[in-house]
């Protein structure tokens, strides 16, 4: 919390995934070191060779980067994309991770770990109870809860009851826990009220300066792909087990005979597989499948639509925190997503007058909002400067890097501290102001 009086001036970050991967939670990071690292803090990086970005493996395994010194572990690329290799890629990644720091002058004065992988934690408890180390944990997903509410495993077995011991230990000596919403955290209230005291909710973000509003007619990766003369959806990013490709399914199977609308799909997931299927057979003849792409094109593809998707399962909506939406803010488009009712992010919409929200299931709602939105132009251009102007007031970096040093307990270089307004957003003022 803040008011610590035992300050840290120079912090460890362990995340399995960091650029050139795509993976979100390592182009995360890279923002949040980044930044760390401007306010004056001495910022390291302990991550793994790439796994996503085939095209770019020959990196170097120390290397000054953004500000942030980056190490590398030597342990395998994960070139397969079966669930028991990932697995074993991360368990090899945590045991360089626990050789690897046992020199203090790697560890830095504070550890920061991350959830990717899951079980990450265990290198901040495990250095806790050895030398009395802190760390503190960014929750981006919390397991074993995800794979539960998925039926992946039974919520009795002893893999999960182990699971949920390991979290309870490592949440209780975490000096902070972070997490990404405020469902999250009412979720790990519920789960170990003492924990309430430490947990900090900070929203993910999406640069401005970096993802600028552009034109489709001048855009060239509408022009490349064609989509410079209709009127273009977009779902960019992982379609994965916890997103709704059902719904996104029905919804452009239904709108097939439009020439005039075209379906983008760029990423991966098992819902990117089913898309790819249904493509393949002939089934969505105004669909185009096109696969993650580097970080530098991003500020284009996002911006070569009129329209973007978010999607979220019902039941899933306290473990998991979609961060596409804040890209989707800052390319200056509108929004429609597919979640429960109580998900936080119609909240988010709603005040946001940014787009519209669907309930699982409604494919038949969605496609007339496509249809609605593709005959007014003007609505779509006011939704979309609505959603940037969002972004700019709350979801930017320089928003959430006061409330990070807070949380981490960091000396921070500047006079900046943060405070929350009753409407929950963050404030930015002088100290002693």
């Amino acid at each position: 919390m803040a008011g610590k009086e035992n300050f840290k001036t120079s912090i460890s970050i362990i995340t399995q995934f960091y650029p050139p991967d795509y993976a979100a939670t390592g182009q995360f990071i890279y923002d949040l070191a980044g930044a760390l690292a401007k306010e004056g803090f001495d910022v390291s990086v302990f991550t793994g060779m790439p796994g996503y970005a085939f095209r770019q493996t020959d990196v170097k395994h120390q290397e000054n980067d953004n500000g942030v010194f980056v190490r590398r572990t030597g342990s395998m690329h994960l070139i397969s994309k079966r669930i028991r290799n990932k697995i074993v890629g991360s368990i090899l990644f945590l045991i360089r991770c626990v050789v690897k720091f046992r020199h203090k002058d790697i560890r830095g004065s504070h550890l920061v770990l991350t959830s990717a992988p899951p079980f990450l934690g265990l290198i901040g408890w495990f250095y806790h109870k050895i030398f009395k180390h802190t760390y503190s944990c960014i929750i981006y997903d919390v397991y074993p809860e995800v794979a539960v509410r998925l039926k992946v495993i039974a919520p009795n077995h002893w893999v999960v009851k182990f699971w949920e011991f390991i979290n309870f230990l490592v949440w209780e000596r975490a000096e902070s826990l972070i997490v990404l919403s405020e469902p999250m955290k009412e979720l790990l209230v519920r789960k170990n009220k003492k924990l309430a005291h430490k947990i900090h909710v900070i929203h993910s973000w999406a640069d401005p300066k970096f993802i600028l509003p552009i034109a489709k007619s001048e855009n060239w990766f509408a022009k490349q792909h064609g989509l410079a003369d209709c009127f273009v959806v977009l779902y960019s990013g992982n379609l994965g087990r916890c997103h709704d490709s059902r719904t996104i399914l029905q919804c452009v199977q239904s709108l097939s005979n439009r020439s005039d609308i075209k379906f983008v799909f760029i990423g991966n997931g098992v819902g990117s597989q089913i898309i790819a299927t249904a493509i393949a057979s002939g089934e969505l003849p105004n669909a185009l499948q096109l696969p993650y792409q580097d970080r530098d094109i991003l500020p284009f593809s996002l911006t070569a639509c009129d329209l973007s998707l978010v999607s979220i399962l019902p039941n899933v909506g306290d473990i998991i925190a979609p961060s596409k939406i804040y890209g989707i803010l800052a390319a200056e488009r509108p929004v429609a997503v597919i979640c429960p009712q109580d998900n936080y992010l119609r909240k988010l919409v709603g005040e946001g007058e940014c787009g519209a929200c669907f309930d699982n299931g409604d494919a038949k709602g969605l496609a007339d909002y496509i249809c609605w939105l593709a005959s007014n132009p003007p609505i779509q251009k006011q939704l979309g400067k609505n959603a940037r102007r969002l972004l700019e007031l709350h979801y930017t970096l320089d928003k959430a890097i006061p409330k990070y040093i807070d949380a981490l307990g960091l000396k921070g270089q500047s006079l900046l501290c943060v405070e929350q307004n009753p409407q929950g957003f963050v404030e930015i003022r002088q100290r002693g102001s």
